[in-house]
Formats: structure tokens, C-alpha cells, sequence
């Protein structure tokens, strides 16, 4: 039987329900002060009369009945109904604070939102600081309680722990000589559910950590039964005041580094390792060594064909941060990012880049504030002015233009040729089977104008899977197109997944790290891009923006000459 607070809160998204769908305000505003009055009763509403409903007050004949309905089937067919045609994302909506059922129903239908993950993604992209009745003060009290909801899930984010994950080791560098981080975070896994450490261990260690004020709910827990450092190791559990959890492995100064090593290694790499491998040889590169291998990079270590790869000195040169020559793939306040075009040059200057692609949303994408074609061409004339006042640094005229639903880009030809490159990306309908959202893509891919094809899947990590897509068969024509294919280094993005990447380059395919910037902080992104990428074993020989400012130029020289020549044209375009 349904208790109280139960019945109040079925009234309570009732009236919610009704408001976002703009049905009677009188009869949605009746619910809801029903729901606050019932859930505050001492007596069981179950347990009562029909006589000693009716005599509460403020509960007319139309609540009593629903009472009854609920009472006796448990559900309101109203609600039902309403539930029915509404996305369960949105109704997740309605839990956050600051916004009424009136604004969460702006967003759905304005901004085309149906998920906390894209609420928060727009977010970061200034929509919602730009949709009328909204401002950047809402904008920024939406983005804390979506996080707020996400870390109750269990799962975070790499970029939301890596922060928290640094405090940790720096306060833990009080109580130990050694700190260091294992595990999925030491693979730089990009969605994880806990923060693992290894802590040299010392005398009075264990009862500092379990009496500190920056661990809490801190126990000691049993080890799984095949670690086989049981004697000098003790697994200490606990969570931040910020909700994180926390994994300690406390260990001896003499096992240290083959915990860690273990540890750091994911089952399926463990399980991969020659036999005769020696856990106590000394350093990681020693273990290794004892069983023929190279060193490993820890975000290789996931049990793919990274042990092969070390059997036979063939494990890539990886991608460092210190690699990216440019930043591909921004948005400035001509259409929904935070800053002009000019200061996140001077950003990317003040980095050590050598250039910067500008890549505002097209005119498809209203909600953000997309360029016509008369703003295409009013920003290239400020891209031109700028140039000449940046040089040698260079800022690129792009556009990220949206794939329409038959795969076509949403310019006319002689407008996609004023472009440097063009970045392809699907930004709605979303919901098309495999076989059509592939199709989808093919398209666009096969368009002359298309540089790069941006975010392939549209996921949203923790909020929104992909658009089901035939990979090899994308990879296969990208290959033949010669489109370069984006990582997106949002960490919410994260897409093309780094399990891909091999599938690539094998094709000859060349990935570009990609910001997707809407501020300046966006441009920093950079770095979780990377990150992933590493996981991919990309290289910067693999790596499009990797290249200077030089081969860039001449990359897209090559190609205009080729795209010329494919449309019958003997005439070059200049780059």
C-alpha cells in the first residue's frame, strides 16, 4: 500500500506534468498544493475512511478520487497518460532546482534537450545562457545540481575525478612517502567509479586515514581472493566529503612497486602476461623485462594486443599534449560560444599553437545562434583582418556544418568553398536505425566539401549513447574520401571512442584532437582528448593537428588541388 509521501509525490509530478504540457494551470496548481498538504498528514491515508477523506482540507472531490485510484491500483491513469508522451529525460528535468515545469518545457522544445547529459552539454555550450528568460546565473546553477545528480549515480566522468583524485594524493603526501595513482584512473579510463591509490604504508598510517576529517565512511576491506599481495597489503575503502570513493592500498615499501603494477593493470592484461613473468623483479620496466616485454604505457594495459605488441618492440610512440600543433573545432560568440574569435587566438598563442580553426555552428542550428550565409561572410572578413594582425599565427575559416537528415550539409556548394576546411556533424535526429544513420553519415562524408567528420556517434557519456553506426564501413570511407575523423576532447564527448582508433589508422585514416570549444577553459580540453586518444595507441605521426602550421597549409592545398580536379576544374583554389 502506497504510504503518504508516495501519494504526494505521484501528485506533485502530476501537476508538474500538466504545466509542461500547458494543460489547465488551475487544475496543475491543485495537485501540487495537494501534494504539499498530504505528505505533511500524521495519519496514513490508507488507513482512513473515504468519510475521513473527504473531511481534509483542501481536498476536494476530483483529489479524493485520484486517493481512491491510487490507493486501490497504485497508478493514476492521468499520469500514465502524460508519462507516456513525455521523455524520461525530461521528466529527470523537473528534479532540478531553479527550474519550473514552464523553463524545463522551454528547453525540451527550444533547445531540442531530452536528458540531463544533454541539458548539461548545452550548458557548457551556452544555450541555455542564451535562451530567452535564462541569463548565465541559471545557466550556472543548472550545471552544479546536474552534477550534484550525477555524482548520486556512481559513476563520474574521468575530467570530474581528476581534480579530486590530485587533493587526494597531495593531502595522502602528509601521511606517506609514496603516492600513486592505479587502476582505472591510472588508465585514464574515460567513465569511472572510483579513485584507487597505492600508499606506501608506515606504522599508525591505517589509524590516521580512518580517523581523518577528508575520508568518510573509511573501513578496512577484505582483498579479492587471487591478489596475491594479501600478507603486506590492507584495501582501505572510503568516500570524500564530495561524494567520491576512494580505494587505498596500503602497502609495504618492498611491494610497493608490484602492487602498483598489478593494480594498475586491467584484468584481461593481467590475465595476457607470460607466465613466467616476475612480480618481484623491481621496477615496472624490470617486471616486463623478466618476461621479455617492453614497458607498457599504463593506458594500454586493457588486454587487447598490447602484450603482442611488447613481445615484438612494436608498441606505438604515443601522443603526448605537448604534440598539438593547433586547435580544430571552436565556437566563438558568433554563434554559441563564450568569447570573441580574437581572444581565443590570443589563447591559443599564449599556449604555444600555431593556430586555430574556428568552426561556429551553421544555419541549421538556430538554437546556436548559427551563422547565415551573410555572417559566414561578415566573420571571414574579421578572420582576415585578424590574421594580419597575428601573423605568423593563423586562424582558419571553418564551419560546423550540420549533417541534415539525408546526409546532406546545410550550405550551398559555392558557400562550403569559401571555407578552409569544413567539419561535418549530425546534431539532430538522432533516433535513426543503423542502417539509416549510417547511410547518413556516408553521405556526408562523400560530400567534396567535407574536411573532417565531427563527434561520429553524437554520444553524450553517462547521459546519451551514440546513433548506432557501421564503423568499418565509415572508417572505409573516410579512408577512401581522404576525411579526417574527430575525437572530440569534450570529456562528455570523448567521441570517436579510442577503441576505434586502431581500426583507423590501420585504413590510413587520420585523427584530429579536437576541443570543441565554447570558452576559453574549452580550449583545455584538449587535454582529455588526448588522454583517450593515447588509450587508442594514437601517435602525432597519426594525429591531424599534430602537424604545424606549415603542413596543415599544405594538407589542405593538396586537397583543394584534388577537390578541383575531381570537379572537372583545372583551375587551383587557393588555400
Amino acid at each position: 500500500m502506497l504510504e503518504n509521501k508516495e501519494i504526494a509525490a505521484k501528485f506533485q509530478l502530476l501537476g508538474k506534468l500538466m504545466e509542461l504540457h500547458g494543460e489547465n494551470s488551475f487544475k496543475a496548481k491543485s495537485y501540487e498544493t495537494a501534494a504539499f498538504r498530504l505528505k505533511r498528514l500524521d495519519a496514513s491515508l490508507a488507513d482512513m475512511s473515504a468519510e475521513a477523506r473527504a473531511a481534509l482540507p483542501g481536498v476536494g472531490a476530483a483529489i479524493q478520487a485520484k486517493i481512491a485510484e491510487l490507493l486501490d491500483r497504485g497508478t493514476l491513469a492521468a499520469l500514465e497518460t502524460l508519462l507516456e508522451k513525455t521523455p524520461s529525460g525530461v521528466v529527470d528535468m523537473l528534479r532540478i532546482k531553479g527550474l519550473g515545469a514552464k523553463k524545463v518545457g522551454t528547453i525540451w522544445r527550444e533547445l531540442n534537450v531530452e536528458s540531463l547529459g544533454e541539458l548539461l552539454y548545452a550548458c557548457r555550450e551556452n544555450r541555455l545562457a542564451m535562451l530567452k528568460g535564462f541569463g548565465e546565473k541559471t545557466q550556472a546553477q543548472v550545471i552544479a545540481n546536474i552534477e550534484f545528480l550525477q555524482s548520486q549515480s556512481g559513476l563520474f566522468h574521468y575530467a570530474t575525478l581528476e581534480e579530486p583524485a590530485q587533493a587526494l594524493c597531495q593531502a595522502l603526501a602528509a601521511f606517506s612517502d609514496r603516492v600513486e595513482e592505479t587502476g582505472a584512473l591510472r588508465r585514464r579510463t574515460i567513465v569511472l567509479d572510483t579513485v584507487e591509490l597505492v600508499v606506501e604504508d608506515k606504522a599508525g598510517l591505517e589509524k590516521e586515514l580512518l580517523e581523518s576529517s577528508w575520508l568518510e565512511d573509511a573501513e578496512i576491506a577484505p582483498l579479492a581472493d587471487d591478489f596475491p599481495f594479501k600478507g603486506n597489503c590492507r584495501l582501505l575503502k572510503a568516500i570524500t566529503p564530495q561524494g567520491v570513493p576512494v580505494k587505498l592500498y596500503l602497502t609495504k615499501a618492498t611491494d610497493l612497486e608490484a602492487v602498483w603494477f598489478y593494480t594498475s593493470a586491467a584484468a584481461p592484461h593481467r590475465a595476457a602476461l607470460p607466465p613466467n613473468i616476475n612480480l618481484e623483479a623491481g621496477d615496472e620496466t624490470a617486471i616486463y623485462t623478466s618476461a621479455g616485454l617492453d614497458w607498457i604505457a599504463p593506458e594500454l594495459r586493457e588486454g587487447r594486443n598490447e602484450i603482442q605488441l611488447a613481445k615484438t618492440h612494436a608498441l606505438p610512440d604515443l601522443l603526448c599534449e605537448e604534440d598539438i600543433r593547433g586547435a580544430v573545432h571552436n565556437h566563438s560568440k558568433w554563434s554559441d560560444g563564450g568569447s570573441t574569435i580574437e581572444a581565443m587566438a590570443k589563447a591559443c598563442i599564449a599556449k604555444g599553437y600555431e593556430y586555430l580553426v574556428m568552426s561556429d555552428h551553421s544555419r541549421t542550428a538556430v538554437y546556436a545562434g548559427g551563422l547565415s550565409i551573410e555572417r559566414v561572410e561578415a566573420q571571414a572578413r574579421e578572420i582576415d583582418q585578424l590574421n594580419e594582425q597575428l601573423a605568423p599565427f593563423r586562424i582558419f575559416k571553418s564551419i560546423e556544418s550540420d549533417i541534415l537528415a539525408d546526409g546532406s550539409l546545410d550550405y550551398p556548394d559555392d558557400v562550403l568553398a569559401q571555407f578552409d576546411l569544413v567539419i561535418a556533424s549530425v546534431h539532430s535526429g538522432l533516433k535513426m536505425d543503423q542502417e539509416k544513420a549510417t547511410e547518413r553519415i556516408l553521405r556526408a562524408v562523400e560530400n567534396p566539401y567535407t574536411t573532417i567528420l565531427g563527434h561520429p556517434t553524437g554520444r553524450l557519456l553517462l547521459s546519451r549513447p551514440g546513433y548506432p553506426l557501421d564503423h568499418e564501413r565509415i572508417i572505409r570511407a573516410c579512408a577512401q574520401q581522404g576525411v579526417v575523423i574527430e575525437l572530440n576532447a569534450n570529456p562528455w564527448r570523448l567521441d570517436l571512442d579510442w577503441t576505434w582508433i586502431p581500426a583507423a589508422r590501420e585504413a590510413g585514416v587520420m585523427i584530429s584532437i579536437n576541443p570543441d570549444a565554447h570558452s576559453l577553459d574549452g580550449l583545455n580540453d584538449i587535454h582529455f582528448g588526448v588522454l583517450a586518444a593515447r588509450k587508442g595507441g594514437l601517435t602525432a605521426e597519426g594525429t591531424w593537428n599534430a602537424k604545424n602550421l606549415a603542413g596543415i597549409e599544405q594538407w589542405l592545398q593538396q586537397r583543394k588541388d584534388s577537390l578541383a580536379i575531381r570537379l572537372g576544374s583545372s583551375k587551383k583554389v587557393s588555400a
